[in-house]
Formats: structure tokens, sequence, C-alpha cells
């Protein structure tokens, strides 16, 4: 099929009751101002941390690699990868601690960068060497590896990394910084590197990262989310509660235990999600962003099928404890095309009445991009799944299921493969 769709929009409305979705530093409801009244917030970190890790049927870790039937490598974000993911193992293997260390700072500092910081301490380590008193192996590589900052890399990076780590171990170079550097600049070793399939694993590969090197895959996002909020003025009270000290009251003593207040919210709220295909497929399938229709897309539509499902079912929330906040999106919409994207969180710049606010919130949207095809024209086709009436909405087709909505955005850059279709 002739691929067009560069963009992938998904817009939905999904309404909470009484729940506390996103905290800020002070455990109050987030919030923005938005059309002149304040609004609640769900930050677009928040949502992808809760679509990253939910455990479901079409969680990510359930998207099987249609190259390999296997389960999609991963990305592990921690200070200790290159301590307990790739020294360890080598240790294991045989390799000297000591030179493991040295050839693994001397990899890091080219890989992901070196502070002056670290250039103090690895030289200062280097002139008291044997002075310490003595401790485990384990310590002795975690403090001599650890970074200061959380590292994402993906599992093929970091088996990729370990590899490299072998060779050298094994050349046994009397320069290892020289011989590190001279190994990395190979055609051979940087053109593996940066085409590696899945380099930065999937959430990477779906949500980006940092990278300051110029060596590892830069992982641009192919994700971009907004952050989410409600179409009404906020709605907020504050939560007053006690607990009961069960032995004191068996001795007749009056009180309780626990005198406390916590703030509680409720809305309906807006979520606006963006799939750049070309960088999507890019990032999956280790190939150049402007050669992505030539590359096998299979991949890149079964995730993104994974990714329509979790966005609607899947609900951010703290306190889950007390208050349950599990809801499904009541409306899904999505728009494939190829201009550039825009929300339509300003049908909702005039909040609307909350008394009926599903109804309106449609009534709104309907009303912005009837004005907004007018202005504009309609160039992206436009599906939808809802719960709600939303004849009055310009859409093409009936409004159908969400699976099928699914099918059809994924089939949009390619054709998901039948065992994500029957996940």
């Amino acid at each position: 099929m002739q691929r067009d769709t560069l963009f992938l929009q998904i817009h939905t409305l999904t309404a909470y009751g009484a729940s506390l979705l996103n905290r800020d530093d002070v455990g109050l409801a987030k919030r923005m101002p938005y059309g002149g009244v304040g609004r609640l917030r769900v930050s677009s970190q928040c949502q992808k941390r809760h679509w990253r890790d939910v455990a479901s049927t079409w969680s990510l870790q359930a998207l099987s690699d249609p190259a390999t039937g296997e389960s999609v490598p991963g990305t592990v974000r921690s200070r200790k990868i290159i301590s307990r993911e790739i020294a360890l193992p080598l240790v294991a293997e045989g390799f000297a601690p000591d030179e493991v260390i040295a050839v693994l700072l001397a990899l890091r500092a080219e890989m992901l960068g070196e502070s002056k910081k670290a250039k103090v301490e690895k030289e200062k380590g280097a002139k008291t060497k044997g002075a310490e008193p003595a401790v485990s192996i384990e310590k002795r590589i975690e403090d001599a590896l650890d970074t200061n900052q959380v590292i994402v890399l993906g599992r093929p990076e970091i088996d990729f990394t370990r590899d490299t780590a072998r060779k050298l171990l094994a050349a046994k170079p009397n320069d290892i910084d020289a011989a590190v550097k001279a190994h990395l600049k190979q055609k051979e070793t940087l053109g593996n590197l940066r085409a590696l399939r899945l380099a930065c694993g999937l959430d990477a590969a779906l949500f980006g990262r940092m990278v300051t090197s110029d060596i590892l895959a830069r992982g641009d996002g192919a994700v971009h989310v907004a952050h989410a909020l409600t179409v009404h003025k906020e709605e907020a009270e504050s939560d007053y509660f006690v607990a009961i000290d069960n032995l004191t009251r068996e001795a007749g003593e009056l009180g309780t235990g626990l005198i406390q207040t916590a703030e509680l919210t409720s809305g309906l709220f807006y979520g606006y999600v963006v799939v750049d295909v070309p960088q999507l497929v890019s990032n999956l399938e280790g190939v150049p962003a402007k050669d992505w229709r030539r590359a096998n897309c299979t991949l890149a539509a079964s995730a993104i099928e994974h990714l329509i499902h979790l966005i609607a079912t899947t609900s951010p929330g703290a306190k889950l404890g007390s208050t349950a906040p599990y809801g499904y999106a009541d409306l899904v919409m999505i728009e494939a095309g190829k201009r550039q994207p825009r929300s339509l969180m300003t049908a909702f710049h005039q909040p609307v009445d909350e008394k009926a606010a599903r109804p309106n919130a449609v009534e709104a949207l309907a009303r912005h991009l009837g004005s907004f095809d007018q202005m504009y024209g309609r160039e992206e086709d436009r599906r939808i799944a809802s719960l709600l009436d939303v004849a009055a909405i310009p859409a093409e087709g009936e409004p159908g299921g969400l699976a099928g909505l699914a099918r059809w955005a994924a089939s949009q850059i390619g054709s998901a493969p039948d065992a994500a279709r029957a996940a």
C-alpha cells in the first residue's frame, strides 16, 4: 500500500469521579489556568508512565516483535545500568574487576559524556588505587561506574556495549582510552550501533530520551503527549477523614488516632496525543526517518494498535486504594493525515457548563471542527469510537468500537500482525 500518513492524532474525552489523578509537590491536584479559569491537569509525564508500566492485555510488555516472534526489548532507566547490567556479568565471565572498570569508564566517557567531576574522581581513584579499605567487588564496581543521574538505555544498546567491552578486554590494549576511542570511531562499530533495531528500547522509541552523545541514537520521541485538561472549570473538595485507634477505643478512650484532610477532584478531561509516523518507524527499525516508507512497518503498526488501547483504557491515579480512579474514555477520535497536527483544546477555551459536561463537550468539539474544516479545509481522515451521541462531529463512517478504530489507525501505516489483533 502507498504510505501517506505522516501523523496520527488521537483525541479523547475521559470522565473521572472523586479522585486525585496527579498530585503536585504539596499533595494537591495539578492545575492550569486556561480560558480565564482554573482547570485540573494530568501531566504528560504521568500519562506516559502509566502507559509504559500498566499490566494489561494491550500492555507494551505484551507486544511481540514480528521479526522474531519474541517480546520487544524494553528500556532500562537506572543509575546502575553499567555496573549491574554490563560490568558484573563480565566479571562473572572471568575478567578482572579492575580491567572491567577501566574499560567501562572509558566507554562511559565516550558514549555518555564525562563531566569534570567524573574526570577528577577517576584521576583520584587511579592515584589512591589500593589504599582504600577492603570492600566487596560489587561495591567497588558500583562506586566506580554508577552515574549521578538516571540514564536510559535500550536492551540492544546494553548488549552491544557489553559485547564491545568484552572485545576490548580480550585485546588487552596498553592505552585503554585510545583503544576505546579508536574502536568507536570505526565505521563498522558506529554503523552497527546506530542501525540496531529497537536500539533504545520500545518505550524510549515511543516517548524519547535525552542523549548528549553523538554515538548513541538520539531517541527523539515519536509520540507527543499533551497535558490533559478539564473541559470545564476545576471541581475540587477538601476531604476530611479520620482513622480509629482500635486499642484505645476498646479501652474506652475517646477521640481518634488521626484527623486529616486530602483534596479530591472530579472532571471531564480532554486528552491529545500525536504519533509522528516516520520518527516511530525510524526509532523502531534503525533507519533514517526520510526512508521510513521503505522499511518494514509491521512492528510500528502493532505498537500503534497497543498504544491506542492503552490511551483509552489506562487511568493515571494517585490514591488508588481510597478512590479507585479507573475510567475508560467516553470518546476516542483519531485523525490520519500529512499536515502539521493541531490540538482541539481550543474547542474548550470557553469552559463548558459542567452540569452537562459530556454532551456539552461533544457539541463544542463538533462546532470547533466544523469551523476549522471550513477555514483550513479537511485533509485528515477522521474516525470515531464513542459512548456518546457524536452525530454532529464531522467524521468518516459510523462510530464503532475501540478495537476496530485501533486496527484502522494501525492500517494507515502498515498491517498489524495477527498476534497483536488477537491479543
